[in-house]
Formats: C-alpha cells, sequence, structure tokens
C-alpha cells in the first residue's frame, strides 16, 4: 500500500474524456506488441468589457494592501487552438502583502454569442486538488452546453502550486516514478517505512520549491480566485466547480458571500469532514462503485470473474493481493506492477462507466495471463506519467501539498489502526488503500492553515450542488451533505454512475445546471435527473 492512495479519487474529474482517452490508449496499446486502458431568479453581477486587458469593472474591494494586484489589468494573447491566454500576479501570501508574488496561469475561451448576450465570465475547476484549469477548459470546454459557451467568457486557471502557475516541485520524475510504485505493509516497519518516504517528500518539496509551499491551501486558492474575479472585470463571481472545484467554490463562497455570482458544485465534498471521515467515504464510494461494475461485469460475455458479485469482489481483492506479493511483470522488463499500481489501475477505470470495459481487459490479462500492461497503462494514466518516464503534470505534488496544509487528519498510530480497521470492515476490497493517510502529512514542512471561513456561507446567494447516486471519489451523501451546510444551497441529484454529472449525464443535469448559469433560473430543491 502506498500512503499518498488515500484521497486519490478528486483528481479526475473530466470523466467522459478519461474514459475516452483511455479506450484510445488503451487500443493503441493493443495494436503493438503490449497485450492490451426552474424556479425563481437571481442576478450575478454586470458583464465583463470586451476589451483584451481585462476590465476595471469589478476592482473594488481589494483587502488593504493588495490594491495593487486588484488593479492589474491582464494582457491577453491568442495560443492554440483558438484559445487566449494570459499570466496574473498573484500575492505569494493573502496575509503579507510584503512577501512577494507568484504567477497564475489562465486561458480563456471568448464567449460564442452576441456580446449583448454575454453574462460574463465562468471561472471554472477540474478538481484535485492538483488539476490543471488551463488544461480542463481546453480539452473540455466543448462538452459545455451551447447555452454556457454563448453566455460566458470560460475561464480557466492553474491554482498556485499547480501546472502552469508558479507550481510545487518536489522529486525528479526517476525518484517520483519509484515512490508512486512502492508498497508498504501496516505493521511497525511498514508504517515506519511509510514514514520514511512521507518525509523524503516533505523536504524534497521544501528544498524545491520554497515558502511557496505553505502558502497553497484551498482559502489562499479561494482568495485568488477573488482577484481573478476583479481583474476579469465582474462585479459577482460566477463559478463552475468539479470535485475538489467544490471545496475551492465553497470555500470562496464562505469568504466572500457578497461577491458570489452563479455558483455550481458538481461532485460536491462535504466541507464540514474530517479528513478521516473523508478517507472512509470514498473507500465506500469506490467498493459500491466496484460492485457496480462486477454486476455488470458478470452480467456480460467474457467477463474474466466468475460466480456472484461477492466472489467476484474477492477476485478483485486476490488480484490485489497477489500484486503485494509478486508484483505482475510487464513488456517492460524494468518495471512490474505493484499493488500500489494496480489499485491506481483499477481505480481510475470507475469514474465514468464508459472505462468499465478496460478493467475487464485488465483483470482478464492479470487473471488468466499473469501479466500487467494493462493494469500499468491505466496506473499511468492516472499518474499523467508518459511513456518515457517523464510526468505531464505536477498534480500528485499539487494534491499532497494542499491536503496536508488544509487537513492532514489524525497522526497517531493506534487512532490511524483504529479508522483502518473500521474502513475495511465498510469496504473489504478497496478500503485498505485509503487508511494511514495521516503518515503522509504527519512530519509535512508547514503547519496547516488556520480556518478563516464561514462554513454556511451566510449571506450567499443560491449555491446549485449536484450529485451523483453511486459517484465513487465524492459519494452523493456529500452533496446531501454541502447541501445542508450551505446555507443557500439546492440540491441536484443525477441518479447513475461515475463521477460527476454536469456534461458527461443527461439533459436533466444540463437544463438545470445552465438554466441557472445562463438565465439565474434556480432548480427545484431536490430535482433528481
Amino acid at each position: 500500500m502506498n500512503s499518498d492512495a488515500r484521497r486519490t479519487t478528486t483528481r479526475r474529474t473530466t470523466a467522459r474524456r478519461a474514459a475516452a482517452a483511455l479506450v484510445a490508449g488503451v487500443l493503441l496499446l493493443a495494436g503493438c506488441s503490449t497485450p492490451a486502458k426552474e424556479q425563481s431568479s437571481v442576478g450575478s453581477g454586470s458583464p465583463s468589457p470586451d476589451a483584451s486587458t481585462g476590465g476595471s469593472a469589478g476592482g473594488s474591494g481589494a483587502p488593504a494592501g493588495f490594491e495593487e494586484f486588484y488593479g492589474q489589468s491582464l494582457e491577453w494573447s491568442g495560443c492554440e487552438d483558438g484559445f487566449e491566454c494570459a499570466t496574473a500576479s498573484a500575492p505569494l501570501s493573502w496575509h503579507d502583502a510584503d512577501a512577494g508574488s507568484i504567477e497564475l496561469a489562465l486561458v480563456r475561451s471568448r464567449a460564442q454569442g452576441r456580446d449583448r448576450d454575454k453574462v460574463g465570465s465562468l471561472l471554472v475547476n477540474p478538481g484535485g486538488p492538483g488539476a490543471s484549469g488551463t488544461d480542463f477548459v481546453r480539452s473540455a470546454v466543448g462538452t459545455f452546453g451551447e447555452p454556457v459557451k454563448e453566455s460566458f467568457d470560460i475561464v480557466g486557471f492553474d491554482p498556485r502550486g499547480v501546472g502552469e502557475s508558479t507550481a510545487v516541485r518536489c522529486f525528479d520524475d526517476a525518484r517520483k516514478d519509484e515512490s508512486l510504485s512502492k508498497d508498504f505493509g501496516t505493521d511497525d516497519a511498514g508504517l515506519a517505512a511509510m514514514a520514511d518516504e512521507a518525509e523524503a517528500w516533505g523536504e524534497a518539496c521544501a528544498e524545491s520549491t520554497g515558502e511557496l509551499l505553505g502558502q497553497v491551501d484551498t482559502q489562499s486558492a479561494a482568495r485568488d480566485m477573488d482577484l481573478m474575479r476583479a481583474v476579469l472585470g465582474d462585479e459577482k463571481l460566477n463559478y463552475l466547480g468539479y470535485s475538489y472545484g467544490t471545496q475551492l467554490g465553497a470555500t470562496y463562497a464562505g469568504l466572500f458571500p457578497d461577491r458570489a455570482g452563479r455558483l455550481v458544485l458538481d461532485g460536491a465534498i462535504d466541507t464540514s469532514l474530517s479528513a478521516d471521515d473523508i478517507s472512509k467515504g470514498q473507500a465506500v464510494g469506490f467498493e459500491n462503485a466496484l460492485r457496480a461494475y462486477v454486476t455488470d461485469c458478470q452480467g456480460g460475455p467474457d467477463c474474466p470473474l466468475t460466480g456472484s458479485v461477492d466472489d467476484g469482489m474477492r477476485q478483485v481483492r486476490a488480484v490485489l493481493d497477489q500484486a503485494y506479493e509478486r508484483p505482475y511483470p510487464t513488456s517492460d522488463p524494468n518495471r512490474d506492477v505493484t499493488q500500489t499500481l494496480a489499485f491506481y489501475g483499477v481505480a481510475v477505470t470507475l469514474y465514468d462507466e464508459a472505462s468499465w470495459p478496460l478493467l475487464t481487459q485488465a483483470l482478464d490479462e492479470a487473471i488468466n495471463e499473469g501479466k500487467g500492461d494493462v493494469l500499468l497503462y491505466l496506473a499511468d494514466f492516472y499518474n499523467d506519467r508518459n511513456a518515457d518516464g517523464s510526468f505531464a503534470t505536477n498534480s500528485s505534488e499539487g494534491f499532497r501539498a494542499v491536503n496536508c496544509l488544509d487537513d492532514r487528519g489524525t497522526t497517531d498510530v493506534d487512532e490511524m489502526r483504529a479508522n483502518a480497521a473500521e474502513i475495511e470492515d465498510v469496504a473489504p476490497t478497496m478500503g485498505r488503500f485509503f487508511a494511514y493517510g495521516g503518515v503522509t502529512c504527519a512530519d509535512w514542512p508547514y503547519p496547516e492553515a488556520e480556518q478563516e471561513f464561514d462554513l454556511h456561507a451566510k449571506g450567499a446567494p443560491p449555491i446549485v450542488v449536484v450529485g451523483t447516486t453511486n459517484d465513487p471519489a465524492t459519494p452523493y451523501v456529500w452533496a446531501e451533505g454541502l447541501a445542508d451546510t450551505l446555507e443557500t444551497a439546492t440540491l441536484v441529484t443525477y441518479e447513475g454512475e461515475g463521477h460527476t454529472a454536469y456534461g458527461r449525464s443527461n439533459d436533466c443535469v444540463a437544463k438545470a445546471v445552465e438554466g441557472y448559469l445562463v438565465d439565474g433560473t434556480v432548480p427545484e430543491d431536490g430535482l433528481t435527473c
């Protein structure tokens, strides 16, 4: 087991596109020598000015000492495929205006409709923490409905510490690859080795990143969003956040309720939960998603899982257990599939039911051929690892750094063992990979950030929370919890499989989300799609 496996699961938010990429990649893999991965309305503020440098319409509200940041003008320039790119300057620390500055990368897809129909900017975040919002806009804008694309400048950003923004850096690629493949036991020796590896991460991140490492918490990123609102020229922030992006959006609403516009939070994280609660909830979510997959697999042809659904679940667990005892060989003589990699390979396919056939292919290869090529491909896809051993993103670094500042969970070994027993009891197949997460951050070089926002976001306009009933990464009960926590939330339910709903589910969800974003029509609370 790898300590970085727990709370892995908010990374993959563009599930349908991930599934398509996995299918394409595995088809290519198979062709090579490698075996075959609408009731009331609310206003949202004034439109953004049509100017290449942004505008000052939303420039008011700068905290004392940060006026220069709020008053900056963005210089947009054309980048690939018709998008526009810009860089914003943000303070290194939102508690010390003199601490220096960092850069935030932005990508914009301009509104396609008439100027008079333009609502403003729509800031979007795909999740993580650690996922790139600029990449998200480039790949995902096509899945947004036409009303959204016509009415909004859709703006993606890489949060502080992530991607093309001033980024967290830790290990080199070879060392990172080694770490993401490691297994650890859960006896005293195994936990000690896990702690040593976590300490090595912290030391490498601190050495390579510097003071930024202590400033990448979610509250700081939410304050960056208010800065972006201002320099984009919007009086109110219109926002679509997926997965971890819902935590970011809820934090913004708690910090700036009077500046919140139309916020949609899809694949919700319940911000009232602790890190340990999150780990247990995700374990159950992935267990349920895997059970749904096994049921579907056994109902069709060529399924390698035999007997009852419970039998099939035990067979998946046996694959994971074998990977720990005897890692699966692959066509690359230098790479075997460890248990950690096998878990990633299984987990990534559960984000969308369109990926389930790839899991069948991977399990069939492991069970009937004793090989792990497809599992390895899937794990590499999950970790953003390129074929040459380099990594396309710093999502693993960002994920760890943000979580360790937000909430690191218990670090008491006895409590972790008790939590692990509870998790494995409710999730006997997948639960082990969500336990002992407190080891990851126990010796992190910077302390947790103190909570400075109102969990209930009192005074904010209506906030639309969307939940999917069998979402593995952000279980549906979290959407219910966030909707209960936020004072003005309304809940939309998608009855289905997979992670998040808008852009990958049905017209009912699309109409609810788009009706609110574009027209301000609040969906009926409790709407089920």
